[in-house]
């Protein structure tokens, strides 16, 4: 006779004091100095709780985070391909949905997420996990974004910023902004493409109540979910490794990034400025922007604003400074 699944049912947290105060992501790895990237899988994995498995595809928090043997999980996490993430979690959690039915495990479902970066999400690894959410099951993937292939170099992904200095996109003489594509931008790759996703989420790091909450609304979505999240790298940003969060915090300033919900067909944001800060000033405090000129910041600025308008907030621009009397 099949047994029901039970899955976990994470309540909300209302503010920073309710955080849980258990820790699942501990000591021990060796992420740089003022690591994005590091913060997020701390504040995802106590939003998560002990009943989690991990899957963790090549890139920044796998190398950092497994060397000699030894992880900071205190939850089970396992290492997959970069190309292979989502199919992991779709065999593990397509295993244990059969070992509860048949009455060869008790308790609920556990909290299976991919942990992945941009190119393990959306470049190198899109078809696994486009395949994952297809299917529909039941699994969070998350897209922690530090816009680069860091791990290697700082290579360039398909979620690196347009007039990015990268070590593929380097500027010059011949192309002067440095990269001339703009970015991917995976939830909405998510949203058009996958009928069986209700919940779809973007985060800050910067705003960690927020950031744990839609982590514990995807888990507690029925089949599968997405969540993008903004993680700056001091490393590949070339900024002062203090100033992340402050960083992450000017990116939604400026509308660089939008937080904001796609539940069940319908947006909600959070965070919104009354008034954008122009995007100039996200973009100069990081040197891998420092060879554009007022001509690609503008650029930068027009598809900020177009994007802004796209996803239903009106972008207001920010007031051109007053020249002096």
């Amino acid at each position: 006779m099949a047994v029901a699944v039970k899955t976990q049912e994470l309540a909300p947290i209302k503010k920073i004091r309710d955080i849980p105060k258990e820790e699942y992501y501990v000591p021990g790895h060796r992420t740089c100095a003022g690591c994005g990237p590091a913060l997020n899988y701390k504040l995802v994995a106590k939003a998560a709780g002990p009943n989690t498995i991990f899957i963790g595809p090549t890139g920044c928090m796998y190398v950092a985070n497994s060397s000699y043997l030894c992880t900071p999980y205190a939850v089970p996490w396992i290492h997959s391909q970069i190309t292979s993430g989502g199919a992991v979690a779709s065999g593990i959690e397509a295993a244990y949905q059969v070992l509860i039915r048949k009455g060869k495990r008790e308790g609920e479902l556990p909290n299976v997420i991919v942990m992945a970066g941009d190119g393990g999400s959306v470049d190198i690894g899109l078809q696994a996990m486009s395949a994952m959410m297809y299917r529909g099951h039941d699994a969070l993937f998350i897209c922690y974004d530090n816009e680069s292939y860091a791990n290697t170099g700082i290579q360039t992904s398909p979620t690196t910023p347009y007039g990015s200095n990268t070590t593929f996109t380097p500027p010059g003489s011949a192309i002067p902004e440095g990269k001339r594509l703009f970015p991917k931008d995976p939830p909405q790759l998510v949203i058009g493409g996958h009928p069986a996703v209700k919940y779809v989420a973007t985060a800050s790091i910067a705003y960690p109540v927020d950031l744990m909450n839609k982590v514990r609304k995807g888990l507690n979505q029925r089949g599968p979910a997405f969540l993008h999240i903004h993680t700056p790298c001091p490393k590949g940003w070339q900024f002062d490794e203090s100033k992340t969060i402050e960083l992450a915090r000017l990116a939604v300033q400026t509308g660089t990034w939008s937080l904001y919900e796609w539940e069940n067909g319908e947006y909600k944001y959070q965070h919104k400025p009354r008034q954008f800060k122009p995007v100039g000033d996200y973009l100069k405090v990081q040197k891998r922007f420092a060879h554009l000129t007022q001509e690609h910041i503008a650029k930068i600025q027009a598809f900020v604003d177009a994007k802004l308008k796209v996803t239903g907030i009106p972008a207001v621009p920010a007031s051109p400074p007053q020249a002096p009397a």
